[in-house]
């Protein structure tokens, strides 16, 4: 049966579009110069579809549009972008290159309650994009002009869905993507880790950060390196860890999944402390022991924004002051990245407590996802989530779904019964385990199949991956356009192996990958923020916005982009060939090294020579920058990183772009130092193109003493 296409031009819901502000603006530029552009907001009558286009100067239009797609729509989304600055600007990137910028809300009236329709956010982002093009034509005076869609994380469902199920953009750029079965399943099972390693975290990073040991199992407990291995082979990238290992316990958007869980599988919830197969029946196992169920009396109580009581002992001086949560404001909120937008359909605590006559004791309590149920009182029946135990201070983590957090608090009383409980998510990071998916192309549940494939734990009566996309669709690989796909290799929020997966089933779909490309991308996370760099990561932005520029010239004037990055899959993990010349892609490829080796040993005050050697993909550009710190500076989060920055000789070897750079350092107390090397490379070699910096970084280790 042939596809079904959407032709958003003549669906009867979006005939009737509007235009409510038209007016000219400026964009500062981080080198302080302006560029101009004639901004417009809108939307369709009879629906919640609001949108933003900004137009280049005429002089300055080249004949496309960048259409991105925030991983959450909102009812102010399309205004998010206008809040971004610098390298992260979207719109200034778009105007620079001739193109205008198209966003939308997605038909989103609320951050909260599921869509009657999901299948509308990538309907009318279509709509958004063929009345784009109306304007430009009026604007300009020019021909049909070519559009490519892009998103990361939630907003690449969004993109595939777009690209597979519409004739509304010529390619797609989806990136950090996720497989049909990611959600909630890559956010569990990162959670888990989070739990079951949290004593262990340091070492299993020096054991597979440079010159270190390579066996990240050694020295831990048998229930330790049993979860490590099945995480690593669910495809979470153990070099990732160290943002655990830095004190980075973030469990993602795992608050906004886990009430949709609670909803469609209640029954889970008993199963897992009960029915033999699930780990929290084992009364033996890490679940168990982390455990948490305690109650107690409610003492006192502190709304945000009111007045604290002269006799309060909180220490904490930014609990005391809590600004009033969800209060009005005409501020716009800017998260739209793959990292933050979830965090708008929470309630933030901060600034309320609850002060209880007992609090849980213990050395290494879990107290991660803890509900406060009240058991009596106005609040019975209400919950919130739980943040820190300061004293006998329980203070209020991010809630979801909750509009009105003030008002729950204000209910509760001095006398009232609580009850502190971390079994529901507990219980939900095992999840994974129980949804293994019959498609047998999603080998990261290979472990939890025998020898015929059939499950070996007990298993739920559906793989709920495939309905939480948010788009009312699963990807198929029947792309419309052109498609390139670019995946981190260190994301912690998604598996690297989901490229992969979508990538062949394009090619297992279209008979051929003449219309796609996958590149992947060493040292980066799932964030697409600058922000995020460090001496452990790089951020892909760059690349990013080179691929949105390659998908324009392979779609306007038929130049091929360069090949897709060669690698291999092991289990759940993706490694990439060595050398730039095997790997290809887009990425430089470095070794670093100090005194001719990846672990050096020198004594107080002795020289160390680094010696850097960098390869660019063919075609990929040459390097433009080599910036070096000779020993850690911030880890997580980033501040001041890379210090100092090499002179370099550039040359040509077998085809290859080439860069050398040396320097030394001398370390005067005994001790461990890594240092790190930060490259960056430019299509045309130009330093100045800030938007279009294609990064990645390498480290090496020295001991002295």
């Amino acid at each position: 049966m042939e596809k079904e296409i959407y032709h958003a031009k003549t669906a009867p819901e979006y005939q009737e579009p509007f235009i409510d502000i038209d007016e000219e603006r400026e964009r500062i530029l981080p080198d302080s110069s302006k560029v101009g552009y004639r901004y417009m907001h809108g939307g369709f009558k009879n629906t919640g579809v609001k949108f933003s286009y900004c137009f280049p100067k005429k002089e300055n239009y080249t004949g496309r549009f960048f259409h991105y797609l925030s991983p959450f729509p909102g009812p102010d989304e399309e205004l998010a972008s206008l809040e971004k600055t610098g390298v992260n600007d979207r719109i200034a990137f778009a105007l620079v290159n001739g193109a205008y910028y198209v966003e939308s809300n997605m038909g989103s009236t609320s951050m909260f309650g599921a869509k009657e329709n999901p299948r509308e956010v990538w309907q009318s982002s279509a709509a958004v994009a063929e009345y784009s093009r109306v304007k430009a034509m009026e604007i300009y005076g020019c021909s049909r002009p070519y559009g490519y869609v892009h998103g990361g994380s939630g907003g690449g469902y969004k993109t595939m869905a777009c690209i597979e199920n519409t004739d509304a953009w010529d390619g797609a750029v989806p990136f950090v993507i996720g497989s049909p079965v990611s959600l909630p399943n890559t956010i569990m099972m990162h959670a888990q880790g989070q739990r079951c390693l949290r004593r262990v975290f340091k070492q299993i990073v020096d054991a597979v950060d440079a010159g270190g040991s390579g066996d990240m199992y050694a020295g831990l407990t048998e229930d330790e390196a049993f979860m490590l291995r099945e995480i690593t082979n669910m495809g979470f990238p153990p070099r990732t860890w160290y943002l655990e290992a830095a004190g980075k316990i973030d469990d993602g958007s795992l608050p906004v999944l886990a009430p949709l869980v609670e909803a469609q599988d209640p029954e889970y919830f008993t199963d897992f402390w009960t029915v033999p197969g699930y780990l929290g029946a084992d009364p033996k196992s890490s679940a168990v022991k982390d455990r948490l169920q305690f109650h107690g009396i409610v003492k006192s109580v502190h709304v945000p924004g009111a007045p604290v009581d002269a006799d309060s002992t909180m220490e904490d001086a930014a609990l005391e002051s809590g600004a009033e949560v969800g209060e009005a404001s005409s501020h716009v909120d800017g998260r739209n990245g793959v990292d933050d937008a979830w965090k708008k359909m929470l309630a933030d605590g901060n600034g309320a407590w609850i002060e209880l006559e007992e609090v849980p004791q213990g050395d290494d309590l879990y107290l991660k996802g803890v509900n406060i149920c009240f058991e009596s009182g106005e609040a019975k029946g209400m919950k919130l989530i739980l943040d820190q135990i300061r004293g006998n201070y329980l203070t209020i983590g991010m809630c979801y779904g909750m509009e009105d957090l003030p008002g729950v608090l204000s209910k509760v009383k001095p006398g009232d019964q609580v009850f502190l409980d971390n079994s529901n998510y507990i219980a939900i990071q095992s999840y994974y385990r129980h949804q293994v998916p019959a498609d047998l192309s999603f080998h990261a549940w290979d472990q939890f199949r025998d020898e015929n494939g059939k499950p070996t734990l007990p298993q739920r009566k559906q793989v709920l991956g495939y309905d939480m996309s948010g788009t009312g669709t699963v990807q198929d690989g029947n792309i419309q356009g052109k498609v390139i796909i670019l995946q981190a290799l260190m994301d912690e929020s998604t598996c690297p192996w989901c490229g992969d997966w979508y990538y062949n089933k394009i090619r297992e779909t279209k008979g051929t990958d003449s219309e796609a490309r996958l590149y992947y991308m060493d040292r980066c996370l799932h964030g697409d923020d600058s922000a995020l760099e460090n001496n452990m990561t790089v951020d892909y932005t760059g690349a990013l916005s080179q691929a949105l520029l390659d998908m324009s010239d392979w779609v306007e004037r038929g130049i091929e982009p360069l090949p897709s990055t060669v690698y291999h899959r092991e289990g759940g993990q993706i490694i990439p060939a060595p050398s730039a010349g095997e790997r290809k892609g887009i990425q430089p490829v470095i070794t670093f090294l100090a005194n001719g080796t990846e672990c050096a040993r020198v004594k107080p005050g002795e020289t160390v020579h680094f010696t850097v050697r960098v390869e660019v993909p063919q075609g990929a550009g040459a390097v433009t920058k080599v910036l070096y710190d000779t020993e850690e500076v911030s880890v997580f989060p980033a501040e001041g990183v890379f210090r100092n920055e090499a002179a370099f000789r550039s040359y040509e070897k077998d085809g290859l772009q080439c860069a050398e750079a040396e320097f030394t350092a001398v370390y005067e107390k005994p001790g461990t130092y890594m240092a790190s090397v930060q490259v960056r490379a430019n299509r045309k070699g130009d330093a100045s193109d800030i938007y279009t910096q294609v990064k990645n970084l390498a480290r090496a280790r020295v001991i002295v003493g």
